[in-house]
Order: C-alpha cells, then structure tokens, then sequence
C-alpha cells in the first residue's frame, strides 16, 4: 500500500514526534544527545526549517518546527535520522534500525494550539517523574524560554514572542503558563491528532487544510477509545 503524503503547508507549524523501534532506547549517553542536536541544527538550517521546541526522551524525540516550503521537514528529518542511526550504531557497537519507521506528525493551529503544543513538549520529562520542574531538563529547550540560558537551537515562534515585549518579562509569562500543565482535553487533543496525523485546531483551520491539501485533516471516529492520559508517552523514563 503506497505511503499517503503528510499534512503540510509552509509556513505552518508542525509538531513531530519520532519513536525508537520497539520503545527501546534511542539516546544511551550525553554524547549522543549532543550528536542528534549538532545533526539536527545543521540541517535544520540547511533546509530553512525554524526549530520552537523540542524535547529528547529517552526513546523518543517531540519537535515543533515551521518550514518555508513543503517537503523540507521530511528531508530535514530523512538527513537526520539516517546520520544519527550510523553514527550511534558504529558507537555502541550494533546493527540495524533505530526509528520505529516514519516519523509522525500533525499541523498545528497557531492561535488556538501553538503554545498548548510548546507546553505539551517541554513538560514531557515533568510527566514522566523524571524531573520536578521543566528546566531543570537539560535536553529540551524549556531553560531557553524560561531565560535560564541561551538555545542557538532554537527560534521562538512569533505568537511566543508575543506573550511580552522583553525576554524577561515572556519568561515571567511563560512560567505562568507551564505551572498551569496541559489539561486532560489538551492532551488527548494532541496525542490523538498526532497519533493520526491530522490537523490539530479549530473546525474552520481543518477546513482550510481540507481545501487547500484536498485531503481530511479531521480526526477519524476510533473503534476503541484512545486512552489519552496513559500510554502516549510510555517508556519515557529511559534515560
């Protein structure tokens, strides 16, 4: 069965997630978590794609990231993934794949979401139990958006920019925001978009990617409740 194209359009933000084959570990030591990040800002700029956030787990990976034309995330993402694969397994002494295939991803709302999604991705390790507040998570970009220190990784969203005038005052904003968590609502939006890769937003945002893709960007009716607060992020806790 052919592969079908993701949902995405330039210029609109996407959030992706990328899983380890079978859970296991993807990041076995600091060395390799550095290796992904270099790998993966070189050639976001190379593919003019804007990392927001991002999050390494210990067997997964949640980005949020805006391209200026289609098709650069997927290539950003191929680049990536190939480079890191090679170079963990020649370290670690192992054959094989690493990725649990494709990466998933869904478009994000701006106005509605996009600052839901930020939240959803920094406060993953707070989830997990792995840390009791977000910055003092050294592989995500939580530090840099609380001013605690400088992400070149990382270019923040306008609407992020537009939460304060100064630095200062947008980390005193968004401390705010992350103590407030992710509603339940909030999380089984996202997971369950994600899951199917479909637009997370508004009827009237589906809608326009509806008209402009000419493909559904709505979730599909699931024959079995998704459990949205189990489950998602399972095996997060690796390290």
């Amino acid at each position: 069965m052919p592969r079908h194209a993701r949902l995405e359009l330039p210029d609109t933000p996407l959030h992706i997630i990328q899983r380890g084959v079978n859970r296991c570990a993807t990041f076995l030591d600091d060395d390799d978590r550095f290796h992904f990040l270099r790998l993966l800002g070189e050639r976001a700029v190379a593919r003019d794609v804007a990392i927001h956030a991002y999050v390494l787990m210990g067997n997964h990976v949640h980005l949020l990231v805006t391209a200026s034309r289609a098709g650069s995330v997927a290539r950003m993402m191929h680049a990536v993934g190939l480079c890191y694969v090679q170079s963990f397994n020649r370290r670690h002494g192992r054959t094989g794949t690493l990725w649990e295939g494709r990466f998933k991803s869904c478009l994000v709302d701006s106005d509605r979401y996009l600052l839901t999604v930020y939240r959803y991705i920094e406060l993953n390790p707070v989830r997990a139990a792995m840390v009791e507040s977000p910055e003092h998570y050294r592989w995500s970009n939580a530090r840099a958006n609380l001013n605690v220190w400088h992400d070149p990784l990382v270019t923040p969203h306008r609407l992020f920019l537009g939460i304060a005038s100064t630095v200062a005052e947008r980390a005193i904003v968004y401390r705010r925001l992350l103590d407030e968590g992710t509603n339940a609502d909030d999380l089984c939006a996202i997971r369950m978009h994600l899951q199917q890769q479909r637009a997370l937003g508004d009827r009237r945002f589906q809608a326009m990617i509806e008209k402009t893709l000419e493909r559904p960007a709505s979730c599909r009716p699931c024959g079995r409740p998704m459990r949205c607060n189990a489950g998602f992020d399972a095996g997060s806790k690796k390290k």
